[in-house]
């Protein structure tokens, strides 16, 4: 399939990759239902180390065996399939060529108390599997995220060095970052500033609330409406540059079905480039799961 014209106005804006890159980039724009329309749903499965394989994957036994993921995602049409090492290792050879990769490389779990995260995988890795690019999360406000921050700028020039795309997963919490400011809209604007910042391709963030956060920061979203959904995620597309990354929204804890759409509604209407979604998905029945994928497709496809 040829390269799309929307796909080349999003690659046109990734001025300093080589074409290494860039083709995988064009990989995940490329592939699945969406492929060429500069939308994109991606199937994260990482939930295991962070929250645990009971709560992740009880709910739906058949979840637990990482082959079912890798299927889900080729049979839903979608864009790409994330997981940390052992999943993706799991079913390297089984779906090789079948659906572009993101290697997570580095993980938390429920236990910790620290706003912090361990290095689990490396760009050799991502190579060895075939990925299209590395994952890797940071905790914007954590005093922990300084060394992240130090972490993801290494392992990111390694990546970008051998072709290899990186996405970067903000979640701010920690530090002076309360409970309700972890969604605020100025923090999570903020942190997703930080990813692009970071030299990101791809920016995951979650949705953002109306809460304004920092003190500092009231005055610069005073006088305007934030009660649109679609509006705060247009802004923190606004904050990746102007539009120049791309910025897909998680879909976070299990929620009812319209929930789930109309947060794509809003997602499209504000020009984020799509969903990275996954206990909505893989914590429903794989009938319902592929019901609900088909049509969060016809919702970016712009047809309801």
């Amino acid at each position: 399939m040829s390269i799309t014209p929307a796909v080349k106005a999003i690659l046109n804006k990734y001025e300093s990759d080589n074409p290494g890159t860039k083709a995988n980039l064009a990989r995940i724009l490329m592939q699945g239902r969406l492929a060429g329309t500069g939308k994109m749903i991606i199937l994260p499965v990482d939930q295991g180390f962070e929250h645990g394989p009971g709560r992740s994957f009880s709910v739906n036994p058949a979840a637990y065996d990482p082959h079912y993921h890798y299927q889900l995602a080729i049979d839903a049409g979608l864009n790409a399939y994330a997981a940390p090492l052992g999943a993706l290792e799991a079913g390297a050879g089984t779906f090789a060529g079948q659906i572009p990769t993101i290697l997570k490389i580095n993980s938390s779990n429920s236990w910790a108390t620290r706003k912090d995260q361990a290095v689990t995988g490396g760009v050799d890795d991502a190579l060895r599997l075939g990925c299209s690019a590395i994952g890797f999360t940071t905790y914007p406000g954590s005093e922990d995220n300084f060394e992240l921050i130090e972490e993801i700028r290494e392992l990111s020039a390694e990546a970008k060095a051998v072709g290899l795309a990186t996405v970067i997963w903000a979640y701010p919490r920690g530090g002076d970052v309360s409970k309700e400011g972890e969604l605020g809209l100025d923090i999570t604007a903020y942190g997703a500033h930080m990813a692009a910042l970071l030299g990101a391709h791809i920016i995951k963030v979650k949705l953002p609330s109306a809460h304004i956060e920092q003190k500092d920061a009231q005055k610069a979203y005073e006088g305007a409406d934030w009660s649109q959904q679609a509006d705060r995620v247009r802004h923190v597309v606004q904050s990746c540059f102007a539009g120049r990354r791309m910025v897909v929204f998680s879909g976070g804890a299990t929620k009812g079905t319209d929930a789930v759409f109309q947060d794509a509604r809003d997602i499209r209407d504000g020009g984020g480039n799509g969903s990275i979604i996954g206990r909505n998905a893989f914590q429903r029945s794989r009938e319902d799961a592929l019901a609900m994928l088909d049509r969060l497709v016809r919702i970016y496809k712009g047809e309801e």
